[in-house]
């Protein structure tokens, strides 16, 4: 069940527009927001701590609408977007629609507008790590995650000694994984994890080889892509104890979308094959 909080045609003053005069003499907006939240608490209790401060909402994306200059409506959606998701921790998602009545187009209508629709998306990451301080990297890998100001709710689980895995002559890694939710979309996390990667002394010099750091996106909600940049959930993790063991050690209940088997049944049935590649001490 999903609630919803909404508010309708706020009208606003800013000066946003690509045109000189827009940004000088500024036009009303209209913003409307749809909130997902959970309202049985506040319901029972009668409530306004128990529930999302309506007045404050409309009172921040006005300051906002006024104090920021944009030239696309495209990014006041989303500043206002990420104003409220940040602002608010009971909003799980929200849908964004700013409409620009005097759009200075040559015809004649209602307005212009844009919609989007945003919220905390929940995922997991594998953390492993072969060279040098292995443990030291991790930990700070994950420290400057959780400082992000996209994300929260940062876990790290304990972190295993493995073997291997695929190329054999190389030190043992250790592996763990990472739970955390974040506003950004897929991509956007990818390019933030390789910078740390990047930041941490990771160079791609061999598949499975030996590696200073290794941050994989592995679950992203429950989504689905066969998109070559990211594949999404990890193809290999049916295959990997090192990545099911600490995946169940966060969540033992979360189920893989595709085989739509918990992680944790996941790795008892890796472990009972004939080619079970281990690598768990």
């Amino acid at each position: 069940m999903t609630d919803k909080i909404i508010i309708e045609d706020l009208e606003c003053f800013g000066y946003h527009g690509v045109l000189a005069e827009e940004k000088k003499l500024g036009q009303k907006f209209l913003i409307s927001m749809e909130l997902s939240v959970d309202t049985t608490l506040a319901a029972e209790t009668d409530a306004c701590k128990d529930t999302v401060d309506y007045s404050r909402i409309c009172s921040q994306v006005k300051d906002l609408v006024q104090e920021e200059v944009y030239d696309l409506i495209e990014t006041l959606a989303e500043q206002i977007a990420r104003k409220i998701l940040h602002s608010f921790s009971s909003v799980t998602m929200l849908q964004v629609t700013v409409k620009k009545p005097w759009a200075p187009l040559m015809t004649s209508l209602g307005t212009v507008g844009v919609q989007i629709t945003r919220g905390w998306h929940r995922v997991y990451l594998g953390v492993g790590s072969n060279i040098g301080d292995s443990k030291g990297t991790i930990e700070k890998a994950a420290l400057l995650l959780s400082r992000h100001k996209d994300i929260r709710n940062l876990r790290l689980t304990s972190l295993i000694s493995t073997k291997p895995y695929g190329v054999k002559d190389q030190p043992d890694f250790v592996n763990g994984a990472i739970y955390l939710e974040t506003i950004l979309e897929p991509k956007a996390l990818l390019r933030i994890t390789q910078s740390i990667e990047k930041e941490m002394g990771r160079e791609r010099k061999q598949h499975w080889g030996p590696r200073t750091l290794d941050l994989d996106i592995l679950f992203f909600d429950d989504r689905i892509s066969d998109d070559p940049q990211l594949l999404l959930p990890h193809p290999e993790i049916p295959k990997r104890d090192f990545v099911l063991a600490p995946l169940t050690e966060l969540n033992p209940y979360l189920i893989h979308p595709v085989y739509r088997k918990q992680v944790s049944e996941l790795l008892d049935d890796l472990t009972r094959k004939a080619s079970y590649e281990k690598t768990l001490a």
